[in-house]
């Protein structure tokens, strides 16, 4: 039995896999709200209440954070749940289990999950993509996770947005401290305040993306420029790795119009005469992340 854990900034959900990848346990709870003890404590009574429902001891566990562990300090960093950061949350999970335990960054987990049995599967080079309240990224060739010696392998989100033009420069600031940085585009809240910005009215992402269905003009607008921003951004990316398949996540991965369109648009872009990879939606949703931290 492996266990998988998805540590978020609002809830902790953990996962049980058998020795047939098939799930036998999950549970949810609320995110202990700045409390570092108090995170270390639900995540141990999660591992504890499914052991004691599965009847059996994990024989791994795997815990995906919004964050990395620093190769030269082993400190948690770039966590957007600020108070992991600066702790060494492997070594303190493992003190309290008194077993090994892996981190990963939760979008390495994603890629993880959909290569080894999602939508990436048929293929040998992955790139996984989570569009949300950030944008992440995971790399996974030949069903083995990608870390580099920096542990940012695969954070697009922080380089500049390829080919955009004075008007689509807002100074977006980010919170990593520069400016225009992929994720202020493409993520929901920077999709959000790009629209707020040019239009003067507040709507949230899910609402921006059901008026454009209906037929609201501006929303249209600001939708297709979106498509057009992903398609841009994903090409920096085939030039720089040509993965086979880029799997995408997250709460815009589930506008079904998103994929073709950006399919379509790809070769305007890619330094190629032909574009072969392909542009697909994870297969375990918003279940990809946990389930990954299950297989690490």
């Amino acid at each position: 039995m492996r266990i998988g854990v998805d540590l978020g900034g609002t809830k902790i959900e953990i996962i049980a896999l058998d020795n047939a990848s098939q799930e036998t346990y999950r549970k949810r709870v609320p995110t202990p709200q700045s409390n570092y003890q108090a995170t270390l404590q639900s995540i141990k009574e999660l591992i504890r209440d499914c052991e004691k429902q599965q009847k059996r001891t994990a024989d791994s566990i795997g815990i995906g954070i919004p964050g990395a562990v620093s190769p030269a300090t082993g400190l948690i960093k770039n966590a957007n749940s600020t108070c992991l950061i600066g702790h060494r949350l492997g070594t303190d999970m493992q003190s309290l289990l008194g077993r090994p335990v892996s981190i990963a960054n939760d979008a390495d987990c994603f890629a993880l999950s959909e290569a080894i049995d999602g939508s990436g599967k048929p293929y040998n080079s992955v790139f996984g993509v989570i569009l949300g309240t950030g944008v992440g990224g995971g790399i996974v060739i030949n069903q083995k996770l990608l870390t580099g010696p920096n542990a940012i392998c695969g954070e697009w989100g922080h380089n500049p947005m390829p080919w955009t033009d004075e008007a689509e420069r807002l100074d977006r600031e980010c919170y990593c401290g520069k400016k225009n940085c992929i994720e202020t585009y493409l993520s929901g809240t920077g999709f959000s305040k790009a629209f707020n910005a040019r239009y003067h009215e507040t709507l949230n992402a899910e609402t921006i993306w059901k008026k454009a269905k209906t037929g609201d003009p501006r929303c249209k607008v600001h939708c297709e420029h979106y498509i057009d921003l992903l398609a841009k951004a994903l090409s920096s990316v085939i030039n720089l790795l040509d993965p086979e398949a880029i799997i995408l996540g997250g709460g815009v991965s589930n506008q079904e119009s998103i994929y073709p369109s950006v399919q379509e648009r790809l070769g305007m872009y890619v330094f190629s005469d032909h574009v072969s990879t392909v542009i697909l939606k994870a297969k375990y949703g918003d279940s990809s992340g946990v389930r990954g931290a299950a297989w690490l």
